[in-house]
């Protein structure tokens, strides 16, 4: 298993890649706290509570106060914001959020659009046909419920019960590779070069039932 220290690192360096390239537009930088003995809180400086995040209203009400609070690891250039959260106890992972949270508004682009339109990198992010979708690889052996509550699982949207098997936890690097790949891809193969990020990996959790389901795999 990735120690908190590997993890701390991580994000340390993807921090510095993500500023180097200017994919990101703001920054918290990554925070460790002792909570215990073994004991250890990896988020970023002035973590916020984030329950606004899980209730029921609009997204553009969640978003808009999570962007209000800097209640993020990274804005990136096109205002969609990154959560990287991880809990040890008893140096044992128990918990991870990582989300990524597209914009709902794209103001910049609409008040400033010849800074993107001059770019090519910015080419995914400001198609109109673009439908903000929010996304979350969520952690959480303690509320595990077989097919229903897998320990790690894929939420897509704010759907209550899309809870889509994950093989095992998710690293940083692992997560901001597939954010980049996938939503910034123009961007990733400029940098591709630049935004390599060493993978570490954690030990497989999903059950034997929960592998005949769709689900996602790392390897």
């Amino acid at each position: 298993m990735a120690s908190h220290q590997i993890i701390f690192k991580e994000i340390q360096i993807i921090t510095q890649k993500l500023i180097e390239k200017s994919l990101c537009d703001q920054q918290n930088f990554p925070s460790f706290t002792t909570v215990g003995k073994d004991s250890y809180e990896i988020a970023y400086s002035g973590m916020q509570d984030l329950s606004i995040a899980l209730k029921n209203i609009e997204y553009k009400q969640i978003y808009q106060e999570l962007d209000k609070g800097k209640n993020y690891n990274f804005k990136m250039i096109d205002g969609a914001l990154i959560q990287l959260l991880y809990t040890y106890k008893n140096s044992e992972l128990i918990s991870h959020r990582l989300a990524f949270l597209p914009s709902p508004f794209l103001e910049d682009f609409q008040n400033n659009p010849e800074i993107y339109e001059t770019e090519e990198i910015y080419g995914d992010i400001i198609a109109k046909n673009i439908l903000p979708v929010p996304i979350r690889f969520d952690y959480d052996p303690g509320n595990h419920k077989e097919l229903d509550h897998p320990k790690c699982h894929l939420t897509l949207g704010q759907f209550e019960n899309c809870r889509i098997p994950v093989c095992s936890p998710i690293s940083p690097s692992n997560f901001i590779s597939f954010i980049l790949r996938s939503f910034y891809n123009t961007a990733f193969k400029k940098f591709t070069d630049d935004l390599v990020f060493s993978s570490n990996l954690f030990e497989e959790t999903i059950t034997s039932k929960e592998k005949k389901i769709l689900h996602v795999a790392i390897y």
